[in-house]
């Protein structure tokens, strides 16, 4: 009896070693899971083909109402904004998502509209292009592949520019306003297609380059004629900032290191010791200076709202200082305005605006300064141009009658 006892205990012990075992390593496995979930997550997003095969999706028609998420039936005699919306397709099948992919294309209409663009409605009718954006995986990583997708994309996004110029006439003043992958490509805009000529320039109320970084260097190269919004009354001026919190370190690395933006010759370089522009939003200046919540205007989760509608801005939730080119903020004082627990995250942008009235008044305000400026200026003479050199024109004598010649 005793050894059947005894053969007994010791196979419960044995199970009771293997379930432990497997217990144990099945909770390695997710622990490994959980310490590279953006990495299994980024290689599950991989198209898993070169873009020189590529099909990419078709190009979009501009003239045509279907690759427009806004475009005005007529322009008002208003100002113009050009809206140029961040990531929202992740990868997996494409590098660059087709303008009508469902999914995709409602996460532009239900977040980024309400949220980033409709701040800037009260300076302008929105124009706010489709485009062949590229996936989320393509800013995970430096992959010539991924560099390929991102100039489709600023193609696409320049072409469109060169459509709203025709739409709203030779006269009408406008802003760029790209935030994410978007600012990417509005910076492309702005340096490749609006900074080389002076009418546009002219034209320029302001260019906010949101949750992008945008190298100093640029302002001392194909920007040298565009300056900073050193002050809130700026006009004919650039903006920008990219935002983190001081916990989010990936974030941080990510902003002022491997992000790949535009350099000299128009070729995308990564931004690691180039310095990054910073103008805090809620002073609306270029400064270190420390913003507290108490002159925070209001960030909103506007999303699902629909053109027109308002949402109610949260005033006094966060802090900023820009340090060492990027905006670091305080942690919200509303759960809304929490960033999503998500995959990724620090390459996202958030589905809320955390500066949504901050942007509202100060785009509105660098209009209300352009204007009488612009109009002033168009009531002036055009100045006179330089001055035509004459030759000398040889004198002929005419023969008096008087000598009979």
């Amino acid at each position: 009896m005793l050894k059947i006892w005894q053969s007994v205990s010791r196979t419960r012990i044995a199970l009771w070693v293997i379930t432990v075992t497997a217990i144990g390593f099945l909770l390695l496995i997710a622990l490994a899971a959980w310490i590279l979930r953006d990495q299994i997550y980024q290689s599950l997003l991989d198209p898993g083909e070169p873009y020189q095969t590529y099909i990419r999706p078709d190009a979009p028609d501009y003239s045509g109402n279907a690759a427009w998420y806004a475009r005005p039936a007529a322009q008002t005699g208003q100002a113009a904004v050009f809206f140029v919306h961040g990531t929202t397709y992740p990868g997996g099948s494409d590098w660059n998502a087709a303008i009508d992919a469902e999914e995709p294309a409602n996460l532009v209409i239900e977040e980024q509209l309400p949220n980033f663009a409709a701040p800037f409605a009260n300076a302008g009718a929105i124009y706010a292009p489709r485009y062949r954006q590229a996936a989320l995986y393509t800013f995970m990583n430096l992959r010539e592949d991924g560099v390929a997708a991102r100039l489709t994309a600023s193609a696409d996004v320049r072409n469109a520019f060169v459509t709203f110029l025709e739409l709203i006439g030779d006269d009408t003043p406008f802003l760029i306003v790209g935030v994410g992958q978007g600012g990417l490509h509005s910076l492309a805009v702005l340096t490749e297609d609006v900074a080389p000529r002076p009418d546009l320039r002219r034209r320029l109320i302001a260019a906010y380059i949101l949750e992008h970084p945008l190298p100093l260097d640029l302002l001392q190269d194909q920007l040298a004629d565009i300056s900073a919004c050193e002050t809130p009354s700026d006009f004919r001026c650039v903006y920008s900032y990219v935002s983190a919190v001081s916990e989010n370190e990936n974030r941080i690395r990510y902003l002022t290191e491997r992000t790949m933006t535009w350099a000299s010759g128009g070729a995308l370089a990564r931004v690691e010791g180039r310095g990054l522009l910073c103008v805090n939003p809620i002073l609306g200046a270029r400064t270190t200076d420390y913003a507290p919540a108490r002159l925070h205007r209001g960030g909103a989760q506007a999303s699902g709202f629909r053109e027109g509608a308002s949402p109610a801005a949260l005033p006094a939730q966060t802090g900023a200082q820009c340090i060492d080119g990027v905006l670091m903020t305080e942690l919200p004082r509303s759960r809304s305005l929490y960033r999503p627990r998500r995959l990724a995250e620090h390459f996202r942008l958030p589905p809320f605006n955390l500066f949504y009235e901050d942007l509202r008044t100060d785009a509105g305000r660098r209009a209300a300064a352009f204007m009488p400026v612009y109009t002033d200026e168009n009531m002036q003479a055009p100045p006179m141009g330089q001055p035509e050199e004459i030759e000398d024109a040889p004198v002929i004598p005419i023969p008096d009658r008087a000598d009979g010649n």
